[in-house]
């Protein structure tokens, strides 16, 4: 407004840039945080127009009064889109709140030690506001030792969150239960049967479920099931990466009739220190503007320092430079490093930590 009364005034021309004030109400209606706003701005725009029009002896004249008719045009119209957009903009906050309650309920928090293990999880939706979609983790600490899943669910949206929150109620509760891995695999396929049969949503008869199993037994033996899901990779120092690769194919959950789920149970033997990356295709599928996909295995030495947080930080850093925009698809990364407790005579173990006996 004020830039233009100021060329108005210095202006040595006889035409008048009043018509331009039209632009102020809508830029007001731009940067609004209040519905009274922009008809504020319109009012003091109203006044710079008529004392423009008064200092250039143009008060009858057809500009001004297309002018004052726009000014007052303009600024309804602001008021309006100020309205719908802070409504839209409560409804989306509302709409966030909700997801992030649902995610922390569906994809908890994953503790810095679980056993014998340090864990860590990064995990980023595919829309960046629904904060949640169909890729599925958790860590939990069993008499059978500390067991793990990592699974993408085909498809997005709340069909892809109604189907992993059925997969991981299932393992929650079959990791306690059953003693051998495959059989956890065994307890998924069923549950997930049952799920996709319950459920009448468009496309329920081609959905799958891709996961890996992991079991840290209390010897340090780690268990892997794969059912069609990326190959963990294990980083052990001195060594290059591994992909921890089966020798027999076994198709997704949801695939296979659940009594033909019997994926063979692969042991790899840990060491100290070693770590496990299990991830969703979200992220050795991210491309760049190449359609070059990421790396993983490659870039993943040179991002593996620090604490496991900091490296699934890294990596994920590295993903969306390497792609160099907002990621096309949900990505799930959880670290796992064995390190298994050290008991001292004396002070026993609790939750991870060693505590002093009470006097």
């Amino acid at each position: 407004m004020a830039l233009v009364v100021a060329l108005n005034y210095f202006s040595d021309t006889e035409v008048t840039v009043e018509p331009a004030l039209t632009a102020v109400p809508a830029l007001a209606a731009v940067v609004s945080r209040r519905t009274w706003y922009p008809l504020l701005i319109g009012l003091c725009t109203e006044a710079a127009a008529f004392l423009m029009a008064f200092y250039s002896d143009s008060l009858g004249e057809s500009v001004h009064s297309a002018t004052v008719f726009a000014v007052v045009l303009v600024a309804a119209i602001g008021w309006v889109s100020t309205t719908l957009r802070l409504r839209q903009e409560k409804a989306l906050a509302d709409a966030q709140l909700v997801a992030e309650v649902a995610r922390r309920v569906l994809l908890r928090a994953v503790p810095d030690r679980v056993g014998s293990v340090r864990a860590a999880v990064h995990y980023a939706a595919a829309a960046a506001q629904a904060r949640i979609g169909g890729d599925l983790y958790e860590v939990v600490n069993t008499r059978h030792g500390v067991r793990a899943v990592v699974g993408d669910v085909r498809g997005k949206g709340l069909n892809a969150v109604e189907t992993a929150a059925a997969v991981l109620g299932a393992f929650r509760e079959a990791a306690h239960q059953e003693a051998a891995l495959d059989r956890v695999a065994g307890w998924l396929a069923v549950s997930l049967d049952r799920a996709l049969n319950d459920n009448d949503h468009p496309g329920v008869e081609e959905e799958f479920v891709t996961l890996v199993l992991i079991g840290v037994r209390p010897d340090g033996t780690a268990e892997i099931v794969n059912c069609g899901h990326p190959a963990p990779l294990l980083l052990r120092d001195g060594e290059a990466v591994r992909a921890l690769e089966l020798d027999e194919t076994v198709p997704p959950l949801g695939v296979l009739d659940p009594a033909d789920v019997c994926p063979p149970v692969q042991q790899v033997p840990l060491r100290p220190g070693d770590r496990v990356l299990l991830f969703t295709d979200g992220v050795i599928e991210a491309r760049d503007r190449a359609g070059v996909f990421y790396p993983l295995a490659d870039r993943l030495p040179a991002r593996a320092l620090g604490n496991p947080a900091e490296v699934l930080r890294n990596v994920h850093e590295d993903v969306v430079r390497h792609v160099g925009r907002q990621l096309g698809d949900d990505a799930a990364m959880l670290l796992l490093q064995y390190e298994p407790v050290v008991t001292v005579p004396g002070l026993p173990h609790q939750n991870g930590h060693l505590t002093r006996r009470p006097a």
